[in-house]
């Protein structure tokens, strides 16, 4: 088995919307905005090669957006998924798993691409199953009217239509291989899956939107975009303890700076313990 990272891009989002009810005063000491508010988020995925199965975590925004819709982004950086899988020695052809957290627009807007005479819309990874579940893709596709905005039935729909979507079973499910397992949270938006990898004797957990970055591990600091932000807490809570005991490695996608942290018990709780690149703990 053989983990990497594959960098889509970076976008940008309101501050004080990243980060609920905590003020910018203390939020900006860990993620400074720009003078409009806004603070640079990355949308970070995860290649795994294991065998012939490979496996891509999440896809970022994606191309087919007009140009009104990317202008409310501020998409930034030099990074596309294109040449990030490039890099690892792939192509979009070779991916046999496309595995989505959840169909919010930045996890999932890669998933769907035009046609060749852009009359509608086809699979970007056509040879892979994607995976979703069935309690996420109930929710996505009758999407209520705060999450509307996020769920963009072009990114969507036509997953179904091609015929290659299927759904996970259960957080005990070995669908994914032997090595990869799912944990269920319902916070942010209902049933976001977490995967947890075992590699190189490590835990790894790809952290999606229950903990975009190192500045959200304190427990108050809640995305105002999560639609149940109590049960977010308590999640994230239980979550950074087991954390913090079994010494998981967290994967951060959204974090701009860190990829990857380890977490420890304090006096004030779960806090960080160091960040590093994957490569860096790894080895690339």
């Amino acid at each position: 088995m053989k983990l990497h990272v594959i960098n889509t891009g970076n976008f940008k989002l309101d501050g004080g919307a990243m980060f609920g009810v905590v003020p910018k005063s203390l939020w900006s000491k860990t993620n400074p905005a720009d003078q409009n508010n806004l603070c640079n988020w990355a949308m970070r995925c995860l290649l795994i090669e294991d065998g012939n199965r490979l496996t891509l975590i999440d896809n970022g925004i994606g191309h087919k957006q007009d140009a009104k819709f990317y202008s409310h982004y501020f998409l930034n950086g030099n990074d596309t998924l294109e040449n990030s899988l490039k890099l690892a020695g792939f192509n979009a052809d070779d991916v046999t798993d496309m595995f989505l957290t959840h169909l919010h627009f930045d996890h999932c807007g890669g998933s769907i691409k035009h046609n060749k005479d852009k009359t509608g819309f086809e699979t970007t990874y056509k040879n892979a199953t994607y995976w979703s579940n069935k309690e996420h893709w109930e929710w996505a596709t009758k999407p209520n009217v705060r999450e509307r905005a996020s769920f963009l039935k072009e990114n969507i729909l036509p997953i179904h239509e091609s015929g290659q979507l299927k759904f996970i079973d259960g957080e005990s499910s070995k669908q994914l291989g032997d090595n990869i397992s799912i944990s269920y949270m319902r916070g942010h938006t209902d049933a976001m899956m977490l995967p947890r990898i075992q590699y190189k004797g490590k835990t790894i957990v790809f952290m999606a939107d229950l903990l975009p970055s190192v500045g959200h591990i304190p427990l108050p600091y809640v995305m105002g975009y999560d639609t149940r932000p109590l049960l977010t807490m308590s999640e994230k809570e239980l979550f950074l303890n087991l954390a913090a005991k079994e010494e998981f490695v967290l994967f951060f996608e959204h974090d701009s700076v860190n990829e990857c942290c380890t977490v420890q018990h304090t006096d004030k709780g779960v806090r960080l313990k160091e960040t590093f690149s994957f490569n860096e703990y790894f080895g690339s």
